[in-house]
């Protein structure tokens, strides 16, 4: 069953500008549903799509970066190498640890390395830390004056990024507030809509049987709405029992058209919020309004990103031909191609 929500006037040739925007805002729900249901079907062919093509390339990338770890650690023990290169190989090795650290696709054994190694850098880092702080101790006293001015440089950087978190912080929460208030505008009218559907349509109020059967009918129909929390639904219902109640010939009041609109948005806001999460599932390189983006665009980024994925794994393989020997290794470090 379908209702038009939309109402134009028997006595005014135009609607008013209030109804013409409540009239945009059921366009835009209209679309936003059927777009959320697309995208719902879609999903799961979408993720398993993702599965077939990512995860291969991303089992065999992370066999062969390990394999770059375990060969670079190996010759880090058994060869001599300048300070310099000795920093580009630790730097090296602790990015790969870092990456392969969390990997689902190493078993327990490689992984138990990777963690070893991830430790052992990140001690290594936090004694590096004690000195310079012990460094600059000596320093503050020698040149008192001067690290004063670098403190207080520091401190003014630090505070701008304090700010700067600060802001999105605050960004965040009030993203937060208004989707807690949409959701709580939309249960309140949920409710509201769905009672004075109830009291106009109760078949326990009909005592004409063939009336009670319709009337039981429609209010199956607005207790699953209900139960779906379908606000838009019940909306369109209940202008639909007003209309046939002759109460529909009327423009509608400032405060239904405010009531409706309240309404409508937080159903609109809901609908937005569903189609992002699905989106975010696809987890896309690049952020994009939910309203550019189409089925075809997913399953292009996909394609994209495991070209490129193919072409890194491509260049790792290379890479790890030349860490097998200590010739190779060094020809990568003066190259910068580590």
């Amino acid at each position: 069953m379908s209702f038009d929500l939309k109402v134009s006037l028997q006595q005014r040739a135009e609607p008013s500008a209030q109804q013409k925007k409540l009239n945009r805002l059921i366009d835009q729900i209209e679309q936003q549903k059927i777009s959320l249901a697309t995208w719902q079907n879609a999903q799961a062919e979408i993720q398993q799509h993702t599965r077939q093509k990512l995860m291969p390339v991303y089992s065999e990338l992370h066999e062969i970066l390990f394999q770059q770890l375990d060969q670079l650690w190996t010759l880090l023990q058994q060869h001599e190498f300048s300070k310099v290169d000795m920093q580009q190989l630790d730097k090296k090795i602790a990015q790969l640890a870092q990456v392969l650290k969390r990997s689902k696709m190493l078993n327990d054994e490689q992984l138990k390395l990777v963690k070893q190694i991830d430790i052992f850098y990140q001690q290594h880092a936090q004694q590096s830390v004690k000195k310079t702080k012990k460094v600059q101790h000596v320093k503050f006293e020698q040149y008192e004056r001067s690290e004063q001015s670098v403190e207080r440089e520091d401190e003014f950087e630090q505070y701008a990024a304090e700010q700067q978190q600060a802001r999105e912080q605050a960004k965040q929460l009030r993203q937060q507030q208004k989707r807690e208030q949409a959701e709580q505008m939309a249960a309140q009218s949920l409710k509201t809509v769905y009672l004075k559907i109830a009291a106009m349509i109760h078949p326990d109020r009909e005592q004409d049987e063939s009336k009670k059967e319709e009337k039981t009918e429609l209010f199956q129909q607005a207790s699953q709405a209900y139960e779906q929390q379908d606000l838009f639904y019940l909306l369109k219902l209940q202008l639909q029992l007003e209309q046939n109640k002759g109460l529909g010939a009327k423009e509608l009041s400032a405060e239904q058209l405010k009531f409706y609109k309240l309404a409508l948005d937080a159903q609109s806001q809901q609908l937005e919020s569903q189609i992002s999460e699905i989106l975010d599932s696809f987890q896309l390189a690049k952020k994009v309004k939910v309203e550019h983006v189409h089925i075809g665009d997913v399953y292009k980024a996909i394609d994209a990103d495991c070209a490129e994925l193919k072409q890194q794994l491509k260049w790792e393989k290379e890479r790890l031909k030349h860490m097998k020997k200590v010739s190779g290794v060094e020809m990568l470090l003066a190259h910068g191609v580590l």
